[in-house]
């Protein structure tokens, strides 16, 4: 195969060329680029490897492309440097040749040929290298057939499995990663190792497994990525919270639905809808503290009351582990666990603007995801109850809009604040301040006051001296 026409398309390819002749230096486009431009993905990310200093190439190449926003960073631990020109980010590393110690991941690195390059690539369809150099520009290279299990949809390693995943452990999350992406087979001869080095995770920092794992959910399917981490061991090993929803137990002929299969199906719906990778981590956690929560009752069956709550204290001991962010990514996610069950309760039962009140001041902002998950949630085989629960979300959501639009209640804050209240009463910082503060809210969400200074005001006073407190005239 030959991309000569391809390369001629975009002039950062030759001058790409142009440099490392200058140099005298071999250069060629490799892995993921050279992946994508086979299946017509798009892809604004450029590997070089050259044989010689990629440094150099890189310096050389900035300096030739005579524009003053071209972006040069340079990586000298690591060898490497980029380039980033308009909206393409070209990466330079010299082709090399690694080996490793069985107890670390940080390679002995050693300059190498092309081939040795090739050969420490993680899967035969990253090996795949087109040539910038003169006598052979645009021809594809492909030393271990990744063209044929492109076609075959493969994702398959190119030397021994068990060599690339002992050198590289995390190349074990990087299959999964891949196989899910571009919805490709795992081949036997891979997969099995996987099953069999799995343990060997355990040297890869959290960061960079939760990286891939990010990656995963964030593609079109996710379920399937969980499946396959499932099946070969590595699930338990980097998320065992997620594995503890697995199983179905039965108490007098009553069972309960499998909640680590409801949850990948919560997940994909989810995916369907939004693209934000923190509603996702939403569908993930919803159910979490199922298996905590489960009990069985003889009138009732099986329930998990308080999951919700429970759940949502989970989230930040399962971030902290898995080194996501404690911010406000975390506390949306913390909040959509916690409010999950809220709409679907509302849809079931007569709905009083209170309620709806409530819950339009308790999701604020997150209103949407949290709709997006709720519908998510709603998940059976018989499709007709399906279709009964997603009509009454929409009379919730109705409501919901008609609520905002008339009270403004999503992100409110009374306007009788702790200040209001401590100056009336003559009071400093205490308990009868938050006592007051909590009644305020309650009764402007109950619909008994209106959020004015004027219907607020005599409503403290009267609080107030329920508490024995005395206004200052």
């Amino acid at each position: 195969m030959n991309f000569t026409e391809t390369l001629n398309n975009n002039p950062i390819f030759q001058l790409v060329a142009d440099s490392a002749q200058q140099l005298n230096v071999r250069a060629f486009v490799v892995g993921g680029f050279v992946r994508d431009l086979i299946l017509n993905r798009p892809s604004k990310d450029i590997d070089i490897v050259c044989v010689g200093s990629g440094i150099e190439l890189a310096e050389l190449v900035a300096k030739n492309s005579g524009r003053d926003d071209t972006y040069l960073s340079v990586f000298k631990n690591f060898g490497t440097a980029m380039i980033r020109i308009d909206d393409w980010e070209v990466e330079f590393v010299g082709a090399r040749k690694e080996s490793y110690r069985s107890d670390s991941r940080k390679p002995i690195v050693e300059d190498g040929t092309l081939e040795d390059d090739q050969n420490r690539r993680d899967f035969t369809i990253n090996a795949m290298a087109i040539s910038l150099n003169v006598s052979d520009f645009g021809q594809l290279l492909d030393p271990f057939d990744g063209v044929s299990d492109l076609r075959r949809k493969i994702v398959k390693t190119p030397l021994e499995p068990g060599i690339t995943f002992s050198d590289d452990p995390l190349r074990m999350m990087r299959a999964v990663r891949f196989a899910t992406q571009l919805n490709f087979d795992i081949h036997p001869d891979t997969f099995d190792a996987l099953l069999s080095m799995k343990d060997r995770i355990s040297i890869i920092s959290k960061e960079r497994i939760t990286e891939e794992l990010n990656k995963i959910i964030l593609s079109k399917v996710p379920s399937y990525g969980f499946k396959l981490l499932d099946s070969c061991g590595l699930l338990q090993l980097i998320f065992p919270e997620f594995c503890l929803l697995k199983g179905v137990e039965t108490e007098e002929g009553k069972g309960h639905k499998d909640n680590f299969y409801h949850t990948l199906q919560v997940l994909d719906n989810v995916a369907k809808k939004s693209d934000d990778l923190w509603t996702r981590w939403a569908a993930i956690l919803h159910d979490i503290a199922k298996p905590a929560t489960k009990r069985f009752d003889k009138k009732k069956g099986w329930t998990f009351h308080g999951h919700e709550e429970l759940g949502a204290k989970m989230v930040k001991p399962i971030f902290t582990n898995m080194r996501l962010p404690l911010n406000e990514k975390m506390r949306y996610v913390k909040s959509l666990v916690r409010l999950h069950l809220r709409p679907i309760a509302l849809s079931k039962e007569t709905i009083t603007d209170s309620a709806l009140r409530r819950l339009l001041f308790e999701a604020g902002e997150n209103l949407e995801g949290l709709m997006i998950l709720c519908r998510a949630d709603i998940t059976s085989k018989n499709g007709e109850k399906v279709k009964r629960y997603l009509r009454n979300f929409d009379i919730v959501e109705e409501k919901l809009k008609e609520v905002e639009e008339n009270d403004r209640l999503r992100n409110f804050q009374p306007v009788i604040t702790g200040e209001i209240i401590m100056e009336t009463f003559g009071l400093t910082p205490s308990k009868e301040v938050g006592i007051i503060k909590i009644a305020v809210r309650e009764a402007i969400i109950e619909g008994q006051i209106e959020n004015t200074m004027e219907s607020g005001m005599p409503f403290i006073i009267e609080e107030g001296r329920k508490l024995g407190l005395t206004p200052k005239l």
